[in-house]
């Protein structure tokens, strides 16, 4: 058998594996193990393993994972966030859907200093749910916009995601994270809008919330101090080139324990519990790249990415129609895998395919995101839908997917806007 059929035969079992429910780091580890030891013999995959596993482990850049999650789960179990919801919600709390669009500019504000689109979910919810139920909200929108204003968090940096196609495409973490910038405030400000438009057209599905005075909302602006402290000091350093990403990831860990200890929130509890999640979600993290790693050298062998590369290079079709099957593909994933799973399952067939097409690996990173961010929103896995359900469980998964629905279309259109005009990624990290 020739080695880009098997080649292809490894991916389709590795597909099958991680549909029979198993974790996908592990599914993609024993491929790539298999495979290697296929094609260049056991001896060599035994030590090829050692070497990946040990490299992994100790990449300078991939230390900023673990730190970032930390960051981020101090945050969350700080009541930090809290703390940023009611000073937005006292500025855009009286436009029409109010409770709906301090969400969404609350989720990117909560973005900037966690990269966890989950917690993002979690926090909003627990705090916005009751109150759009004193309101009497439409659910369908309620949960919609919630769920979906979540995914901004892995956008916005720093973000986990980025960290990790960083490191897998060797591409500076540092610029990827300043051109998720302004595509964030774009998308938030779509969703925003959006929210508005269709809570003026049909008032009862989204009411106005409370007026407040002037006073009040300038003297709510010191709340949102910490997080401007902590996202100022960790994307400022990065831009200026003061620290690198691994640098800054301490750097925000500590600012957070320090703020959060002079708000006298500190407890021991909290820290505890965020020591706890950041290392769970870190282990798992690791597996995945591990096993990325690994069926990634395997491909390599099996010479199907180059065998790619030249069969998109003789479509007589505009690149364009090309970036458009990706986007197709990543809804398509977006169905059966999760995030990490998607990143690792096609960054070695994509990514070499949209270099050779002509596009930028940052916009790349960029347009990779945010197709993530849709996985997120779209059935049958959507994450953040499921988190969602646990605040409203009177609600049919089904209705909060309809809610979700609108803001697909309006991220695709974000992708159109991104793939049309580059530069909205670009420019800014071009500027560094």
């Amino acid at each position: 058998m020739d080695p880009v059929s098997i080649g292809l035969i490894a991916v389709v079992v590795a597909i099958g594996l991680i549909f029979y429910g198993v974790p996908i780091g592990f599914a993609l580890a024993a491929v790539g193990f298999v495979g290697n030891g296929v094609m260049i013999g056991w001896p060599q995959t035994v030590v090829q393993t050692e070497l990946a596993a040990w490299e992994v482990g100790t990449d300078f850049l991939f230390i900023a994972a673990p730190l970032f999650l930390l960051m981020g789960q101090l945050v969350f179990h700080t009541g930090i966030a809290a703390d940023l919801f009611d000073a937005v919600y006292k500025w855009f709390g009286r436009l029409p859907g109010g409770l709906a669009v301090t969400s969404t500019v609350a989720s990117a504000g909560f973005g900037a200093v966690t990269g966890s689109s989950v917690a993002a979910v979690a926090t909003m919810a627990s705090m916005v749910v009751p109150e759009m139920r004193r309101y009497k909200y439409d659910l369908s929108l309620a949960t919609g916009s919630l769920a979906s204003a979540g995914t901004l968090a892995i956008l916005i940096p720093p973000s986990i995601p980025l960290v990790f196609i960083g490191v897998w495409t060797e591409t500076s973490i540092g610029k990827l994270f300043v051109a998720g910038i302004v595509p964030g405030v774009l998308m938030a400000t779509v969703y925003a809008l959006w929210i508005v438009v269709r809570c003026t057209i049909s008032p009862e599905l989204g009411p106005r919330g409370p007026a407040f005075s002037w006073p009040e909302r300038f003297r709510s602006l010191g709340k949102l101090l910490p997080t401007a402290a902590i996202f100022s000091v960790v994307l400022g350093g990065i831009y200026a080139g003061v620290f690198t990403p691994t640098e800054a990831s301490a750097i925000g860990s500590i600012g957070v324990i320090g703020v959060a200890a002079m708000m006298r929130r500190l407890t021991r509890r909290a820290l505890k519990d965020s020591l706890h999640q950041a290392a769970i979600l870190s282990a798992m993290i690791y597996v995945i790249f591990l096993g990325g790693t690994l069926i990634g050298k395997f491909l390599i062998q099996t010479e199907v990415t180059s065998g790619l590369i030249v069969f998109v290079g003789q479509l007589h079709v505009s690149r364009y129609v090309i970036i458009a099957l990706f986007a197709f593909l990543y809804l398509i994933l977006g169905a059966v895998l999760d995030t990490f799973g998607m990143i690792i399952l096609t960054l070695p067939f994509v990514f070499p395919v949209t270099l050779a097409l002509g596009f930028d690996r940052i916009w790349f990173g960029i347009f990779l995101t945010i197709m993530i961010e849709l996985a997120l929103i779209t059935p049958p896995v959507g994450l953040n839908v499921y988190v969602m359900k646990r605040f409203v469980p009177e609600v049919p998964i089904m209705s909060i997917f309809r809610g979700t629905a609108p803001f697909v279309v309006l991220t695709l259109l974000v992708v159109a806007l991104i793939t049309a005009f580059p530069q909205i990624v670009l420019w800014l990290p071009s500027t560094m």
